[in-house]
C-alpha cells in the first residue's frame, strides 16, 4: 500500500475526529428525546422496530424508534421488552407500558448495561404491558426477516444445540443458545470473532456471487450489479450492524470505482465508511465491537498490502500465508482492545484461526447450502457433512481452548504503553517500505520510549477509586509507585478482581478488612481466584486501632470507625463490643495522607468528606 494514502486529507479529518469524540463527546440524550418522558413512568408510545428481537427467558426484547409519547412528537429510542409477543423488524407500533432508566452499574471493569446502551443512543427502557400493530413491514422487510427466521428454526430443527448455534452465529452472526463453556472455550481459543457476522462474511457472498455469475459467463458490470445486490440483502439479514454496513459501504465504494474506471482502494473505502459511520452514530466510537472491527481491518488491509508475496509460490502456500497474516496482524493490533475488555490474552489464537477461518468459510457456504437443499426437500443430502464439519469445528475449538496458556489472565494497559505499543506495530506493518521506513523509524522509536516515560512522570498520581453497589463499598488505591491496596470487600470478589485489573495490576500488595465479617472473607477468597493478594489485614486481630504497618513505603494506621452523622458531621465509634465493630485505616506516605472511613464508603482528606456515589465508581486523584 502506498504511503501517500497516510497524507490524505479524508484520513487526517477522520483522526482528529475520533480524537474529538473521545476527549469531549459522551453519549447523552437531546431535549426531545423520549429519555425526558421518564418521569411520567406509564404512557402510550408509537414507533418503529430497527432489529431483529432477541429471545431472552421472560421476554423477546428490541430498540424501537420512537415517534410519539402520549400524542406529542418525540425522539430517541427505548429499548423494549415484549411479552408474548414477537416484534417483526420495521413494523410501526403503539406500546402501552412503563419508562424506566436503563439498570446501570458502573463498576470499572464490569459491564455496565447502562453505558452499553448509551453507546447504542439509547437511554431508555419500556416494559411494554400491551402492544398494538399500526403499520406492518413492507414486504421487502417482512420477506427478509422471515429468511433470517427461517434459516435459524431450520438449524435448531436439524443440530445438536450448539451445532446449531455455531452455524447460525457463523452465517448469521446469531448464535442463540450456546453453552456458557463453550462460549469460553472460543473466548480463550481466540475464535470468538467467528460467530460474529463481520467484514469477512460480506467478502465472502461478495467473491462467491462473483465465482457463481461466472460460471455462467455473465459479464462483468451484471455480475458485479449482482453481487452488489446478493451482498446487500446478506447484509440486511444478517442484521446490518456496524461492521456490516461498513463492509458494505466499502464494496459499493469499490464497484463505484469500478465502473468509473477509478482505483479508489479498500483502504479509502474503509476510511470513508468509517467517517460516515461516525457521522451518524459518534457513539460507535465507545463500543468495542466497532472498535475492534474497523482495527482489525485495517490491519489486515495494510499487512497484505505491505507484504507481497513471491510470485513463484504455489497458490496453495499462498492462501495459507496470507491467513497466517492476517490472523497475526488482527491478534496483534487487537492485543491492547481485548486485554482491556476481557482482561485475559490468547496464545493459540494464531494457531487456531490459521485452522479455524478456513473451516469457517466452509461452514458458511455448507450451512447455507443446506439451508437451501432444506426448502428443495433434499436436506438430508447435505446433513450429515454440515453436522460434521459443524462438530469439527466445535472439537477444534474445545481442543485449542485446553491447550496450556491458551488464555492467560492479564491487566489492562495504561494509555502510556498503549500508544507505545501501537508504534511500535505500526513500524512492524512497515518494515517491507525501506523508503517510508527510513523516514519515520526515529519518530516512532521516540513515541516508543517517551510514551510509558510521560505516563509515569505526568500522568500517575496517586489515585483512589471508591466502588458502589447498592450500597456494598470498597475502595481500591494506587500510589505513584504501583502499590495497590484494598480497603474493604463489601462488592462481590470477582466484580472486584475485574476492577483491580482495569487499573491495571494482577497483584494486591494488601486488602484491609474493616469490618470483621465472614462476608467481606468470602469475597476475599473469590477475589484471590483472579487475583494475587500479597496479605490480608483483620481488624481487631491483624490491627487494633491506634496500631501502624509499614507498607511498601505506605504507614498505614488503624482508627476506630469515623462514620457521618444526619448533620454531615465525622464521628468515630469508639469502643469494642466485639460485634459488628468497623475501623478507619489511614494512608500516609509523607506527602499524601487521607483516611478510608465508614466501611470504605469515604474518604477523608484534610478534614474534607470525599463520599461514593450509588452504583457506580468514583475516581479521585489525590
Amino acid at each position: 500500500m502506498h504511503t501517500s494514502y497516510y497524507k490524505r486529507p479524508l484520513l487526517l479529518l477522520l483522526v482528529i475526529y475520533i480524537l474529538w469524540l473521545v476527549v469531549f463527546y459522551r453519549p447523552a440524550p437531546s431535549a426531545t428525546d423520549v429519555y425526558h418522558k421518564i418521569p411520567l413512568k406509564t404512557v402510550t408510545l408509537t414507533g418503529k422496530v430497527v432489529g431483529f428481537s432477541v429471545q431472552k427467558a421472560k421476554s423477546r426484547n428490541v430498540a424501537v424508534k420512537v415517534y410519539e409519547v402520549n400524542g406529542e412528537k418525540t425522539g430517541g429510542y427505548v429499548y423494549a421488552r415484549f411479552k408474548n409477543y414477537e416484534p417483526a423488524w420495521h413494523e410501526t407500533v403503539r406500546l402501552e407500558g412503563r419508562l424506566k432508566k436503563p439498570y446501570s452499574i458502573a463498576l470499572i471493569g464490569n459491564f455496565d448495561w447502562g453505558a452499553y446502551l448509551a453507546s447504542q443512543n439509547i437511554f431508555t427502557e419500556i416494559a411494554v404491558s400491551s402492544v398494538q400493530q399500526i403499520r406492518p413491514p413492507s414486504f421487502f422487510f417482512r420477506a427478509v426477516s422471515a429468511v433470517r427466521r427461517d434459516i435459524l428454526q431450520t438449524f435448531q430443527e436439524s443440530f445438536p444445540r450448539n451445532a446449531a448455534a455455531i452455524a447460525g452465529g457463523v452465517l448469521l452472526g446469531e448464535r442463540g443458545e450456546l453453552e456458557s463453556a463453550l462460549y469460553t472455550d472460543f473466548q480463550d481459543s481466540g475464535a470468538i470473532h467467528l460467530l460474529v457476522a463481520s467484514g469477512g462474511n460480506v467478502g465472502f457472498v461478495t467473491l462467491m456471487t462473483f465465482a457463481f455469475c461466472a460460471l455462467f459467463g455473465l459479464p462483468r458490470r451484471k455480475t458485479a450489479l449482482a453481487a452488489l445486490a446478493v451482498a446487500g440483502v446478506y447484509t440486511l439479514i444478517a442484521g446490518a450492524d456496524a461492521p456490516l454496513v461498513r463492509a458494505y459501504f466499502m464494496t459499493v465504494c469499490a464497484v463505484a470505482g469500478y465502473f468509473l474506471h477509478r482505483n479508489s482502494g479498500v483502504f479509502q473505502g474503509l476510511v470513508l465508511s468509517c467517517f460516515v459511520i461516525l457521522l451518524f452514530h459518534p457513539a460507535a466510537v465507545f463500543e468495542t465491537g466497532f472498535e475492534m472491527s474497523f482495527l482489525a481491518t485495517l490491519a489486515i488491509i495494510v499487512c497484505l498490502n505491505n507484504y507481497d508475496l513471491p510470485h513463484a509460490w504455489p497458490r496453495w502456500v499462498k492462501f495459507f500465508v496470507q491467513i497466517f497474516l492476517a490472523t497475526l496482524s488482527t491478534q496483534l493490533v487487537l492485543l491492547p482492545v481485548f486485554t482491556n475488555v476481557f482482561f485475559k490474552v490468547s496464545f493459540v489464537g494464531l494457531l487456531a484461526n490459521m485452522l479455524l477461518v478456513p473451516l469457517a468459510s466452509l461452514l458458511m457456504a455448507l450451512s447455507f447450502a443446506y439451508y437451501l437443499f432444506s426448502l428443495l426437500h433434499i436436506g438430508f443430502v447435505l446433513h450429515a457433512v454440515t453436522a460434521g464439519a459443524l462438530g469439527l469445528f466445535e472439537s477444534l475449538v474445545r481442543l485449542f481452548a485446553s491447550f496450556p496458556l491458551a488464555s492467560v489472565p492479564a491487566a489492562a494497559w495504561r494509555t502510556g504503553w498503549i500508544v507505545s505499543y501501537y508504534a511500535a506495530v505500526f513500524l512492524l506493518f512497515h518494515l517491507p517500505q525501506k523508503d517510508f521506513l527510513r523516514r519515520v523509524y526515529k519518530p516512532l522509536l521516540a513515541v516508543m520510549l517517551l510514551a510509558p516515560a510521560a505516563q509515569y512522570a505526568f500522568f500517575n498520581p496517586p489515585t483512589v477509586w471508591l466502588f458502589n453497589e447498592w450500597s456494598k463499598n470498597a475502595a481500591l488505591y494506587r500510589a505513584p509507585d504501583g502499590t495497590r491496596f484494598l480497603f474493604g470487600a463489601g462488592i462481590d470478589g470477582d466484580k472486584l478482581a475485574r476492577a483491580v485489573l482495569k487499573s491495571g495490576a494482577r497483584t494486591l500488595d494488601a486488602v484491609f478488612i474493616s469490618e470483621d465479617t465472614e462476608k467481606q472473607l468470602k469475597e476475599v477468597r473469590n477475589l484471590q481466584k483472579h487475583i494475587k493478594v500479597k496479605k490480608v489485614v483483620l481488624p481487631f486481630a491483624d490491627m487494633w486501632p491506634g496500631e501502624e504497618m509499614r507498607l511498601n513505603g505506605q504507614n498505614i494506621t488503624a482508627r476506630w470507625g469515623m462514620l457521618l452523622n444526619r448533620k454531615g458531621k465525622l464521628w468515630a465509634n469508639r469502643g469494642y463490643s466485639g460485634g459488628r465493630d468497623s475501623v478507619s485505616y489511614e494512608v500516609d506516605d509523607g506527602k499524601i495522607n487521607f483516611t478510608v472511613a465508614a466501611n470504605a464508603r469515604f474518604i477523608v482528606r484534610g478534614g474534607e468528606v470525599l463520599d461514593n456515589r450509588r452504583n457506580a465508581t468514583r475516581r479521585l486523584h489525590l
